[in-house]
């Protein structure tokens, strides 16, 4: 610290996106950091319509290598560290491994399963060069309208606070007798990257789940549900924490120094460091953007450390130099930022190994983290219905002589994995990267001799004229992200109400099983209900659609339970365990077994 000049403290401080991270701009503003967003990734040309994307783990590893030789080459020699989205496993890079969203390994409990999904994750990222993951969500949503219920955990703060286990797969296993509260903690393996909680504080519980607007909540209240799961992250060696877009009580996050530097850091002794959101410090002022001289005076003075910028360095490393010369910044603020960012990068062994390599390329998309993303999937399923009175219909039996799969979302992977997943909002098809669909999983379950018809979108004829001894209808909602889910009303798409009454209809003759391919609880009517013989909610289940289908046919049972209150009617939301007026349709940790 003693030998760094204030150019090169803010650089540190400074979080820009690859597609500007020149060697020029690297080496004249000593950057901290780098982050790559869906379509900045290597191999993504951002004029192209198409935005392939199917660079290899190599290609990854030149690209983060060439950025991390320039700040290498600067005076004092600091590596940069370099981040992505990794929400459910490394999901922008080609033929990765994509597990479950958050709400679906909230469904399974499993805390040993959510270490290795971490660990996991880290070795795919770290194969390609990524050293740093904008990962685990641990919001406590609160209302499923939010677009991005599906990134939390659970509604549940005890259940968010123990699956933060997925940050000592991350980060490894803290060593409690080697370990000093609140301070990053990393185990000696190169495989182990910087996780960041997020998104602090309160996101879950904004009114109406509206993203990005406020979280009215008293302060205990604020404590118990929301702030629960930072202890959680806190006492796993958690390196860095992001901070939200919402706002509480009428504060916006970004500027809030009591919850930032009055809470996070000196109450609860977090020691790593705080990161903005994309263009968080923007979001301080409306309209956005507007007196970014203020904005950066604020959202520095709150307590963040790093700023992601992500495309305007200039502007951020500018108004900052000033801002801290002209004193409205003290430099004691500067240097407890930077100390913290240099915390995180010695305590990672990023200055004695900051080059990546390829060896380890192998490790993207293995047989390995495959069958562990299978049986993440089939523990987060979780049976809300299984039969009328005592006769089951699940498991399927592998020999029926005649089945029909149906619905939007039996043979598409985007769909299947949801947002986050090579794009942001997700993406449409199954040719964008390599997994298996419910369809093919269930054409490689059945018995050879069992005939399976696909038909996305059957008409009535089909299903009631045909032999089929089962139907499994698969359908749910199209992919999204942040502001794009937000929903008022939590129903599925017409085509997929359509396909189930066509299949699930009175004159049919086989049984049905419907399966929810969805990032909440969605509206489902009681006499839609009554229809369908076996109803499963599979959440966004990721590249491994075997997992479906290893508890569909009964290879494994259903032991998923769920991970929040699934609702009768949208006018009752919000509503959660604990509630005085509580009368779900299936309460919080329901789920049938077999």
């Amino acid at each position: 610290m003693g030998r760094m000049t204030l150019a090169e403290k803010v650089g540190q401080m400074t979080q820009i996106d690859r597609v500007v991270a020149t060697h020029d701009v690297m080496k004249k503003y000593f950057i901290g950091s780098v982050l790559s967003i869906d379509d900045t990734v290597p191999g993504i040309r951002r004029n192209d319509p198409m935005k392939v994307n199917n660079a290899s783990a190599a290609r990854w590893v030149t690209t983060v290598n060439k950025i991390q030789e320039a700040a290498l080459s600067t005076r004092l020699g600091i590596p940069m560290l370099f981040g992505v989205d990794a929400v459910h496993g490394h999901s922008y890079m080609y033929r990765s491994t994509i597990f479950p969203h958050n709400i679906g390994l909230g469904a399974t409990r499993d805390v040993d399963l959510i270490k290795r999904i971490g660990a996991a994750t880290a070795a795919e990222c770290t194969a390609t060069g990524v050293r740093y993951v904008f990962s685990p969500t641990i919001a406590v949503c609160r209302d499923p309208r939010w677009g991005r219920c599906y990134e939390s955990f659970s509604e549940d703060p005890e259940l968010v606070k123990n699956m933060t286990a997925i940050i000592s797969g991350l980060q490894g296993q803290v060593v409690p007798s080697n370990s000093r509260k609140g301070v990053p903690f990393f185990a000696n393996d190169k495989t182990k990257v910087a996780a960041c909680a997020k998104h602090y504080v309160g996101d879950g519980g904004t009114n109406k789940g509206i993203n990005e607007n406020d979280t009215v909540l008293p302060w205990s209240e604020l404590v118990r549900i929301h702030m629960l799961p930072y202890v959680g992250a806190i006492e796993k060696g958690v390196a860095t924490v992001m901070v939200s877009y919402s706002s509480v009580n009428g504060t916006k996050m970004h500027a809030n120094r009591d919850l930032i530097t009055g809470y996070l850091k000196n109450k609860l002794k977090f020691r790593g460091f705080v990161i903005s959101d994309m263009m968080g410090i923007d979001k301080i002022t409306t309209p956005i953007g507007d007196n970014y001289t203020y904005s950066i005076e604020a959202g520095i003075g709150a307590g963040i450390d790093m700023v992601m910028v992500p495309y305007n360095t200039t502007s951020f490393v500018n108004g900052l130099t000033r801002l801290v010369n002209e004193g409205f910044i003290p430099m004691s603020r500067v240097d407890d930022a930077v100390s913290r960012i240099l915390r995180v990068k010695f305590a990672m062994g990023l200055f004695e190994a900051p080059l990546a390599d390829s060896t380890s390329r192998n490790k993207v998309g293995n047989n390995e983290h495959r069958r562990l993303a299978r049986e993440a999937v089939r523990k987060s399923l979780v049976l809300l219905k299984n039969g009328h009175d005592s006769s089951p219909v699940l498991p399927l039996p592998k020999k029926a002589p005649l089945i029909l799969v149906a619905g939007s979302h039996a043979n598409n992977l985007g769909f299947q994995c949801g947002g986050w997943s090579m794009r942001w909002q997700g993406f449409n098809g199954s040719n964008v990267t390599s997994g298996t669909t419910i369809l093919e999983a269930v054409r490689r379950t059945v018995d050879p001799t069992t005939q399976v018809v696909f038909s996305q979108q059957p008409d009535q004829e089909l299903a009631t004229l045909n032999n089929f001894s089962h139907a499994i209808v698969v359908v749910g909602e199209p992919p999204y992200a942040e502001s794009k889910g937000q929903s008022s009303n939590l129903t599925l798409p017409a085509d997929g109400l359509a396909a189930i009454e066509s299949v699930c209809g009175r004159k049919r003759r086989s049984k049905c099983v419907v399966v929810l391919v969805t990032g909440r609880p969605v509206a489902i009517e009681p006499e839609l209900l009554a229809r369908i013989d076996a109803l499963v909610a599979a959440w966004l289940p990721g590249t491994e659609g075997r997992g479906v289908t290893d508890v569909l046919f009964g290879d494994h049972g259903f032991t998923g339970k769920l991970p929040r209150t699934w609702f009768r009617s949208v006018d009752q939301l919000p509503m959660n365990v604990g509630d005085e007026v509580y009368d779900p349709l299936f309460p919080f940790g329901f789920g049938l077994a077999t």
